[in-house]
């Protein structure tokens, strides 16, 4: 039974600290999702990998068992029965004699290979998967801005309705499920994305993620999501920076303009004599703040544009303007 290194499957040291786990499972996790890789079967596998070693490392006393066991974590406290990692198991040969060994890690899972690989028709015991899901979606900033929804497909495992989840039917393996007694199936759901949401913002889905074929208990799934760059606009927050364009008459005698926003141009009165790069604050009309009702602000920043293509007119009244100011 080949060994599994989960520290080497999710790209971490064995010391990592539970926030480098954590970053560590995100980042694979969103890389290798098969709805971002529908069809890739590497990919597919991989997932489940990454998977598999973030259930074990990011459970405190799971991890604690891991690093003492290995593979053989599930079976921790059998080990510590018969006298725990430190002690060595003991056989009796006689009255009044016994002889001691001590194994190794590796004696420990080629021992237990051997023995779980001699059960022809069973399925080899193995610990149950995390049920939760954790499902990267990229929204627009004006998606985050107002919410949206998503219709997504997820895969999942059901109990083989031929067997009933026995693996077998009048002691001959099920043809359907091969002996797993589970079979693979696919589900559409429409999810929720709320205003608000950012990068690396996690929305829990209640009862949305995998179900456990045999008891029917479902875990939760958790929208992971990352918002596009805005050619418009900059975020900080839950605030807003845009730049407004002002005609220079408009600088310079008062008046007003539009601002963008993420729902539509909104009206701003621009004083006179206003100058280039002044930052005028639109409270309220920014991100809406996930999970309230408060929202942030738009930052409008004058970007004064001069006029081109003058008539002769207009260039004579800048040239009476010039005349003027320079008299000054």
């Amino acid at each position: 039974m080949a060994s599994k290194d989960y520290y080497q499957t999710l790209g971490v040291k064995r010391g990592a600290s539970e926030q480098e786990i954590k970053q560590a499972y995100r980042r694979l996790a969103r890389k290798f999702h098969p709805d971002v890789n529908a069809g890739d079967k590497n990919s597919e596998a991989k997932f489940k990998e990454v998977n598999e070693a973030y259930e074990v490392l990011s459970d405190k006393d799971k991890r604690q068992k891991y690093d003492m066991y290995g593979d053989q974590w599930p079976y921790a406290d059998q080990f510590a029965g018969a006298g725990g990692q430190q002690g060595p198991f003991q056989y009796r040969q006689g009255p009044g004699q016994s002889r001691s060994f001590r194994f190794e890690q590796g004696d420990l899972d080629s021992i237990f290979g051997d023995l779980f690989s001699t059960y022809s028709g069973r399925r080899r015991s193995r610990p149950r998967e995390s049920l939760d899901i954790d499902l990267p979606i990229e929204v627009t900033l004006e998606e985050a801005y107002q919410g949206t929804k998503r219709i997504v497909s997820l895969e999942g495992q059901e109990r083989c309705p031929t067997c009933q989840g026995t693996g077998r039917i009048s002691n001959v393996t099920c043809s359907v499920c091969k002996g797993a007694g589970v079979i693979s199936n696919m589900k559409r759901i429409e999810i929720q994305i709320p205003a608000g949401v950012s990068d690396g913002s996690r929305v829990r889905i209640a009862g949305k993620g995998r179900q456990d074929p045999m008891t029917g208990t479902a875990g939760d799934l958790f929208v992971v999501t990352t918002v596009k760059l805005s050619g418009v606009f900059e975020r900080k927050g839950d605030d807003l920076s845009v730049e407004v364009n002002v005609p220079l008459t408009i600088a310079v005698l008062g008046g007003e303009v539009q601002v963008p926003t993420p729902k539509g141009g909104l009206a701003l009165k621009i004083p006179p004599e206003t100058q280039n790069g002044v930052t005028f604050r639109l409270a309220g009309q920014g991100m809406p703040h996930l999970g309230n009702n408060r929202r942030g602000d738009i930052l409008a920043k004058v970007k004064v544009v001069l006029p081109t293509k003058l008539s002769e007119e207009e260039r004579n009244l800048f040239e009476r303007l010039g005349s003027l100011r320079a008299g000054k």
